[in-house]
């Protein structure tokens, strides 16, 4: 006889994802509530557990629509049921206190003011009228002010801030927006603007005369430095060029573009070219800079300098918002250089004391809050492709800290990344966090901040690595601070350009056996053969890899100082081509002649010089044998300047030099008959644009080539185009149309930087593959 259909069910369910500070729970207590289930729903270290009792096809509903209808801010990652036993010990549905315990749950990145809060701002009407820190579980700081998991008010910086009552009720009622919004807070019981203008103002400004006072000094010409949500920006009008040339003379940032924000669309839409896909990215949560085509406008030349491109952002804070001016106040400047805050060479400031101290010289007044920021988080950049498709160039507010899916689980692991661009990554089992962009480690604080970084992401992961990988390179600033980290077994050394192939295998989830060609370009890495790399094709697992082929080495003349000196760079691509200095070369005429004196004999002697195989370092000479670039004061300058070259002519029919091919094992791309073209082409008067177009296309044909060559040689398909010099856009669609065209399938990156940025999970990856008997063991 079969048993009568149970007329009462309980299911214990837990989530995991980003389901804290997201409106998860007054969700499920919708939720249920709308099924007349009973039960509770709460927190605990692992995501949210909810129990719920009712009937059968009552609690089955609950179940489906839990996952369909989830809050905007939530991902859910997995869910577990589990039928236990009815108990029918209370009536009603509530929403339980946070548990403690041990799991693992993912903290939503910071997010920008959501609409009804844009709407409550400017509503004289609104008790939040014009509040600063106005939020609500659809928005603002999550990542930068929690101390530690579950999300709760006593784990943020918003601890200090005690509700008063009327924020108290909105907190507690289910059916507020405002349920259990961590940093909820109004103008009686929350953070507090200031103004501090030493030799402007006698006494410091508060809240609105803060904003008042800060938004004139900037209509003035004056820096403002600006504290956001992950650190300090440095503020100055965008369309006054004196502001903009105080700024570069004294941040020491001469020639790198600087970002600019927008007060809305139609600012925006006046200073660049702006797609759909742009809008998309421009306007979304996360609102990164988006690097736009410039239009002829009312920015300052000074903010791109020779850059086609600006970067642009929307306001993601209520400060910014204000500080830009809301419908029908007084006019004020509508674009506003917003830079990082820092001295050159420097991560972003986010103490109050360290602000003031370190912006010292540069900022005119700081306007600054006292809610506390747990770690820095610069601004994410990406670009949108001619596809439509994102291409993420650096990583952080926004995309900070959630998390990656691994195509296979790893032992809990720290990844330090690289010196430049750096930005670690602490993965186990089958997920990986980055940290949020730290820059360049050669100051004490960058090293400090990666520190903080690396204990932030802990505490929020609970995962305790018991392996540390870092860069092949010896003298890198991470690698040492890496092995202080590992103590006595040593981190796990992993080569450069395996790093970058091994980030575009686990990006794209491939699997513990997958093999491809790895075309790795960039400015530097550290060979096995200790010379400097980053012309690679590489043949590459997660567990080894071949070098299969890269660009014939040449001289790096002098290291760092080469670097910066692309006319150097040229004349020593020349020497070991065979090829003349000629006096009409403009790389010549760049030099004195005490300098082509010095560099003549370093040469021939090879005194003080590393050989370097890099496609950066030949994309620099280019630029200067052009006549394009001779002396950089930023990364990558010259290589920027050359691409912006090739822009003007790209859809011209200019054709392309071409490389030879220098069997061997590896083979070795000769960059021999390109330079000979280049010179012929100089003498005939052909111009700059014509001879960057035909470089770019040259070095996209050779990539079709060893390609091809490799395909033939092993049978392998897919290619992953990876390394910084595949920021570069007109490269990476050049050698994607010609690679898919010859059949390949070609991996590009998306969220995950093609430069060091992303360097960190290629390091993570190849430690956990050279030891497959240690995966996933936590």
């Amino acid at each position: 006889m079969t048993a009568p259909a149970a007329t009462t069910v309980r299911r214990r369910i837990r989530v995991r994802g980003i389901v804290q500070g997201v409106g998860f729970r007054p969700f499920v207590h919708r939720l249920a509530t709308e099924q007349n289930l009973t039960g509770f729903v709460t927190n605990d270290a692992g995501g949210v557990v909810v129990e719920v009792e009712g009937p059968p096809t009552g609690v089955e509903r609950f179940c489906t629509r839990l996952t369909r209808e989830t809050p905007a801010l939530a991902a859910v990652s997995g869910v577990d049921c589990a039928d236990i036993p009815v108990t029918k010990a209370a009536d009603g549905f509530a929403i339980r206190p946070s548990e403690g315990g041990r799991g693992r749950t993912v903290l939503p990145p910071d997010t920008a003011t959501c609409t009804s809060c844009l709407r409550e701002l400017a509503d004289p009407a609104d008790r939040r009228h014009r509040h600063p820190f106005i939020t609500c579980t659809h928005c603002g700081p999550r990542y930068t002010i929690t101390t530690a998991l579950p999300y709760d008010r006593v784990t943020t910086t918003m601890a200090v801030f005690p509700m008063c009552t009327a924020c108290t009720e909105e907190y507690r009622d289910p059916r507020d927006r405002r349920f259990h919004a961590q940093p909820v807070a109004c103008r009686d019981c929350g953070p507090r603007l200031r103004l501090l203008a030493p030799g402007i103002a006698p006494r410091p400004a508060r809240d609105d005369a803060a904003l008042t006072q800060a938004r004139a000094l900037l209509a003035d010409g004056r820096i403002v430095a600006v504290k956001g949500v992950g650190g300090y920006h440095l503020a100055c009008d965008a369309c006054d060029p004196r502001a903009v040339v105080r700024l570069r003379a004294r941040k020491q940032r001469l020639g790198k573009p600087f970002a600019v924000m927008a007060r809305d669309m139609a600012a925006a839409a006046e200073i660049a070219e702006i797609g759909d896909a742009e809008r998309v990215a421009l306007l979304g949560p996360r609102r990164p800079i988006v690097l736009l085509r410039r239009r002829q406008g009312p920015l300052a030349s000074e903010v791109c300098g020779a850059s086609p491109y600006v970067g642009v952002m929307l306001p993601y804070t209520p400060v910014h918002t204000l500080l830009l001016g809301l419908p029908q106040e007084p006019p004020g400047p509508r674009i506003l250089v917003m830079t990082s805050g820092n001295r050159s060479g420097e991560p972003i400031v986010t103490d109050d004391a360290d602000a003031l101290s370190r912006l010292e010289g540069i900022a005119d007044a700081w306007l600054t809050h006292d809610r506390g920021i747990v770690s820095p988080c610069d601004d994410s950049v990406l670009r949108i492709r001619a596809d439509g498709t994102a291409q993420v160039l650096r990583r952080s507010r926004g995309y900070v800290p959630q998390p990656l899916a691994l195509p296979f689980p790893v032992p809990p692991t720290l990844a330090v990344g690289g010196d430049l661009k750096n930005a670690p990554c602490l993965g186990a089992d089958d997920e990986a966090w980055f940290g949020p962009h730290l820059g360049d480690l050669g100051a004490l604080a960058a090293l400090d901040a990666l520190e903080r970084a690396d204990r932030h992401l802990r505490q929020l992961t609970g995962i305790r690595p018991g392996v540390v990988a870092a860069d092949l390179h010896p003298g890198y600033h991470s690698a040492q601070w890496a092995r202080r980290r590992a103590g006595g077994r040593g981190p796990a050394l992993v080569q450069h350009h395996h790093a970058h192939v091994a980030s575009a295998l686990a990006e794209h989830r491939l699997g513990p056996t997958a093999r491809l060609i790895g075309i790795a370009f960039d400015g530097t890495g550290y060979g096995d053969d200790g010379t400097v790399w980053g012309g690679e094709v590489l043949l590459a697992g997660y567990a080894g890899y071949r070098r299969y082929a890269h660009l014939a080495p040449a001289p790096l003349p002098g290291g760092d100082a080469g670097v910066a000196n692309p006319c150097r760079l040229a004349l020593a691509r020349l020497h070991a081509a065979g090829l003349p200095w000629a006096p009409e070369v403009p790389s010549t005429r760049a030099c004195s002649q005490a300098e082509l004196s010095v560099l003549a004999r370093q040469l021939e002697r090879n005194l003080a010089c590393v050989p370097t195989s890099s496609m950066g370092r030949l994309f620099d000479a280019v630029s200067s044998l052009a006549g394009v670039c001779h002396r950089v004061s930023y990364e990558a300058q010259a290589a920027l300047e050359l691409e912006a070259e090739a822009t003007r002519a790209w859809n011209d029919e200019t054709g392309a030099y071409a490389f030879g091919f220098r069997q061997g094992s590896p083979v070795l791309l000769d960059p021999f008959p390109v330079l000979r073209a280049l010179l012929t082409d100089l003498r005939r008067g052909t111009p700059r644009p014509v001879l960057a177009v035909r470089f770019h296309r040259g070095v996209a044909a050779a990539v079709s080539e060893i390609c091809r060559r490799a395909r033939r040689d092993t049978g392998l398909s897919t290619v992953a185009l990876t390394g910084g010099v595949f920021a570069n856009a007109l490269l990476e669609e050049a050698c994607t149309r010609l690679l898919t065209a010859d059949g390949f399938t070609v991996l590009r990156h998306a969220e995950v930087p093609a430069g060091d940025g992303g360097l960190a999970l290629g390091q993570l990856m190849v430690a956990a593959g050279r030891h497959p008997e240690k995966r996933g063991r936590t």
